[in-house]
């Protein structure tokens, strides 16, 4: 059918009378539109609006020709709400300071009031579409939502949710502009707790909209526990753990990082060599600061070679690219040509590279890692040895994200004090100070050579060292990002935690109708605390007690200090305060020892009222598997292609020349291995894995201390007929070296010096 534009005055254009349709032509479009519903999936209606719409008109020709047909229902559908809300306020989560920004935006017929409430109170000026807040306080954080008014219609919006975070604490600057997109900015921080006190653990994410919590302990979700912050009270034993919290939006997912984990070896107990003290108080006390700042910390004492090489390189196989990697030894050790050696326990007298750690070999295999920094912090003596006559062509990258930080000088001893206590060696006596100051990390060790060199006991024997190739600022305290390689990050933080998994507590029952609790706490990660305590004995029993025996000789425990009546008695010097109390204790070391699984024996001992006879004994075999460190299987053959290799082998050339920190010979009475990894710091899948092993013990350390403060170095310098070092500073011993030797040592320094310019 044809159509005239004449049946249309002005065309669908013009004032309401002009707009009308002619009778005429209703009749002639209604049949045309009508003969639709004679088609398969035809629409009269849809016909009509399309005719009307190849005329130009709009929507108040369509009410026109409805009115002028009658068609009030359908004139009802078209007719538009006196008020709506089309835009709506959305919750989000943000940091303190940042600027807040809702948003709830309405049409009607005359023109819209608005009025903003937190909770049920209005908010001040808060009259327009956009509630601003500039900057944000922890105060705001609450409820909003907005009351829309046009002449008597009255609408509210949804609620939108604000979560204000507080992280003071966060390192660097934090951009607003992510785009609505989660980011994690705060991580929940280790902590050491006692039995009874409340554990508190917070995390948090910016974004829009606000982001969904789940708590997971060693990989379970904890029921309930769905908000930022997790609290229970009266911790026991047994829910010690792994804590992370899953973080979530409609179209993301983040984890938090776990906590307490991390590697410390301090080795005190030398069978050649003379035995330290303070390594053990070191290891304890910098695995507590270094939880402080979400270091995951492994703490291991008194370790072999093949042990401590293993142990490297369980370290190794955590490291992936941009993590920050962090040595700490404290021990017997000494310097060659710019190499440093770390000696094990049970190094010959005199020893040999072949019987040590070559620090320059690890730093070779962290840079084939791509790590983000590499730190050491190397408290041990750097004397000569002169039995060791090897030069390894150790060859490094040149790379800016090195800083060695040495205990004392190049050629120089490293002393601990003389205590009839526990006291911590020099170097740690200051770092302990400064190591949470939120500062470049080559600033903080520069702040720790000023406090010791104000230290009257070493003055002129004893000074830090620093070397350094570090372009950017890096701290230890610098945050912990998510990266693109979590799930790596991930997998390698459940192979060392898998490590630090102590045996569920258990309750035994006997015949006699006794009932005993079994416990356990980790001193260090290989050294274990057994404690037993009666629940609950007859009531004819005059006497009972629970003691624990039979333990496999691959352990270091005596007899004599075995189920004793206080932590100390049985050498638990540091739980002490956090065990319970009324138990007998047992201190089982060397875990890292343990070929199979953990087998033991419980004895109860009752004595009846009613029977004069001798005491009746009870005994159960109670299998604990491999516990804490045991699991790695650090006892077993030292593996191929590892550290070993770099420790014995000259390298091959590589892409850079070879970057030597320096002729560094500590002698300090207390080594520690630290190494921080698996921790995403600022370069994107930072994470940081406390590998913080502590060697206590000197190269030598034989001879009297020339200064009543101090005890006896940490190496063998002191003595010709002990060690394999040059003779140590002293009123009758004066290191004389040829001029071979300077033009030797000359020759390295300059190459160190060299390098630090390029």
């Amino acid at each position: 059918m044809r159509y005239e534009h004449n049946r249309y005055e002005g065309h669908c254009d013009g004032d309401r009378s002009r707009r009308r349709l002619h009778t005429s032509g209703i009749s002639d479009d209604m049949d045309e539109c009508s003969l639709k519903v004679l088609q398969v999936e035809g629409s009269p209606s849809r016909m009509l609006l399309r005719l009307m719409g190849e005329r130009g008109c709009t929507m108040g020709h369509l009410v026109d020709y409805l009115q002028t047909l009658g068609n009030s229902e359908a004139l009802q559908c078209l007719k538009p709400p006196a008020l709506q809300i089309f835009i709506q306020p959305q919750s989000v989560a943000l940091i303190s300071g940042h600027n807040l920004r809702l948003s709830c935006h309405a049409v009607g017929k005359s023109p819209v009031q608005y009025q903003w409430f937190k909770t049920k109170e209005e908010v001040p000026n808060g009259l327009s579409p956009d509630l601003v807040i500039s900057p944000v306080q922890l105060k705001d954080a609450g409820f909003y939502i907005c009351r829309v008014n046009c002449g008597d219609a009255l609408e509210f919006s949804q609620w939108a949710q604000v979560d204000v975070l507080n992280v003071n604490m966060f390192c660097g600057k934090i951009s607003q502009s992510h785009k609505g997109r989660l980011k994690l900015v705060i991580q929940p921080q280790s902590q050491r707790l006692n039995v009874g006190e409340n554990l508190q653990l917070e995390c948090g994410a910016v974004g829009r909209p606000i982001p969904r919590y789940q708590w997971h302990r060693n990989g379970v979700p904890i029921p309930s526990a769905t908000k930022r912050k997790l609290m229970i009270p009266h911790v026991m034993q047994d829910q010690h753990g792994r804590y992370r919290c899953e973080i979530s939006s409609s179209t993301e997912r983040l984890w938090t990082n776990e906590v307490d984990v991390a590697l410390l070896i301090g080795n005190l107990s030398y069978q050649n060599h003379p035995q330290l003290k303070a390594p053990m108080v070191d290891v304890y006390e910098l695995t507590n600061l270094l939880r402080q700042l979400n270091f995951q910390v492994v703490s291991l004492l008194d370790l072999t070679e093949s042990e401590m090489r293993n142990a490297v390189d369980e370290f190794l196989l955590l490291l992936h690219k941009g993590v920050y990697g962090l040595l700490y030894y404290a021990g017997h050790g000494y310097e060659n040509y710019g190499n440093s050696f770390m000696v094990p326990v049970d190094a010959p007298n005199p020893y040999r590279s072949a019987n040590c750690l070559c620090v320059q070999s690890i730093l070779k295999l962290m840079q084939e890692k791509e790590t983000g920094l590499n730190v050491f912090l190397l408290d041990m003596c750097r004397k000569r040895n002169i039995h060791d006559d090897s030069t390894p062509n150790i060859v490094l990258r040149v790379t800016a994200n090195i800083v060695f930080g040495y205990a004392t000088c190049q050629d120089a001893e490293a002393f601990e004090l003389s205590s009839s206590g526990f006291t911590n060696g020099v170097f740690i006596k200051f770092l302990k100070k400064r190591l949470l100051d939120d500062e470049k990390i080559t600033v903080v060790l520069d702040k720790v050579a000023e406090d010791m060199g104000q230290f009257d006991a070493t003055k002129g024997k004893q000074a830090l060292e620093i070397r350094s190739s570090l372009s950017e600022r890096r701290a230890l305290t610098d945050p912990i990002l998510p990266g693109d390689s979590a799930d790596l990050a991930h997998a390698h933080s459940r192979q060392w935690a898998k490590a630090h998994e102590l045996p569920e507590s258990m309750c035994l029952n006997f015949d006699c109708g006794a009932q005993i609790k079994l416990g356990f706490a980790a001193e260090f990660s290989n050294v274990l605390v057994i404690y037993t305590h009666i629940v609950k004995k007859p009531e004819d029993m005059s006497f009972c007690q629970a003691h624990v025996t039979d333990f496999s000789q691959d352990l270091d425990v005596d007899p004599k200090e075995m189920n004793r009546e206080t932590p100390e008695e049985t050498g638990i010097y540091f739980l002490s305060s956090s065990l319970p109390q009324h138990c007998l204790y047992t201190r089982v070391s060397s875990l890292q020892k343990l070929k199979d699984e953990l087998v033991f024996t419980v004895c109860l001992q009752g004595t009846f009222r009613a029977m004069d006879e001798d005491p009746v004994h009870w005994s159960k075999s109670i299998n604990i598997g491999k516990p804490l460190i045991a699991r790695l299987d650090l006892h077993r053959a030292m593996r191929r292609n590892s550290c070993l290799q770099t420790c014995l082998m000259p390298h091959s050339p590589s892409h850079s020349p070879c970057h030597s920190p320096g002729p560094e010979h500590r002698l300090h009475l207390h080594h520690g291995l630290h190494q921080a990894q698996d921790y995403n710091r600022l370069s994107p899948q930072h994470h940081y894995l406390d590998v913080y092993e502590r060697l206590q013990g000197a190269v030598g350390g034989c001879g009297d201390s020339y200064y009543d403060n101090l005890s006896q170095p940490r190496c063998e310098a002191a003595c010709d007929s002990a060690g394999g070092l040059s003779s140590s500073p002293g009123r009758h011993s004066i290191p004389i070296e040829t001029t071979e030797d300077i033009a030797e040592l000359q020759t390295v320094f300059i190459n160190s010096l060299q390098l630090q310019q390029q």
